[in-house]
């Protein structure tokens, strides 16, 4: 038994050991592509980064594109880590899930400058590389999906047809979109009161019943008459 556990534990350690590493280069693959963007970053980049020998990188990760692929699956799922637990904080509540779902686009953890530089950096180059366009869309559709549910729940809920819920999901992850877009574009330090007023404003004319949940839940006040 002594011995089962003793071949046991250094197998768990090369593991914890291996996961460490192949987690040091993929931050340092994001701080390459940060400064050199997608097409500067390369094995030699990120091992510099990384402060790692590139034969470190070429053993765990075999080539660029493969690194990247796994660059781009670890930052879709700390994205999608955030608003899983945003909506499961929220609760039953349909107007709370769709709150939650809109405000975790824009923490300081998920939309800051350096994540915005990343999430472009690979988008731009989705139709020349088809596995980022690949990566993103399995990620993309769960959030969808979970956006459309709490959508026709609503509407349910104020008694309308639920066949509007898709177009509904579909125009507030456009302006998540086009915030995150312009945010990237701008010189500016990222705003995340505006957002929080555009949302607001959308969801209230979107579901019109429960307007004041969705200014109080983006702490936006009522317009004045």
């Amino acid at each position: 038994m002594a011995a089962q556990e003793g071949a046991t534990r250094p197998r768990k350690e090369r593991k914890e050991n291996a996961d460490k590493r192949r987690g040091q280069i993929i931050d340092a693959t994001f701080r390459s592509i940060v400064k050199n963007g997608l097409s500067g970053t390369t094995l030699a980049s990120v091992s510099n980064e990384a402060g790692l020998s590139q034969g470190v990188a070429v053993f765990y990760f075999q080539n660029k594109q493969s690194l990247l692929g796994a660059a781009l699956r670890h930052q879709y799922d700390v994205y999608q880590e955030g608003w899983q637990k945003a909506v499961a904080d929220a609760g039953s509540d349909p107007a709370d899930q769709i709150t939650a779902l809109v405000k975790s686009d824009f923490t300081p953890e998920s939309c800051n400058e350096e994540t915005l530089i990343i999430w472009h950096a690979f988008w731009g180059e989705s139709k020349a590389r088809p596995l980022y366009g690949e990566i993103s869309k399995s990620y993309e559709q769960e959030r969808a999906h979970a956006m459309c549910n709490a959508c026709a729940a609503l509407l349910q809920a104020e008694g309308r047809p639920v066949t509007g819920a898709d177009d509904i999901a579909a125009g507030i992850d456009a302006m998540t979109d086009g915030l995150w877009l312009a945010m990237y574009l701008s010189s500016a330090p990222v705003d995340y009161k505006q957002p929080m007023r555009l949302a607001a404003m959308y969801l209230a004319s979107a579901f019109p019943a429960h307007a004041e949940t969705f200014r109080k839940g983006f702490g936006v006040k009522a317009p004045q008459a």
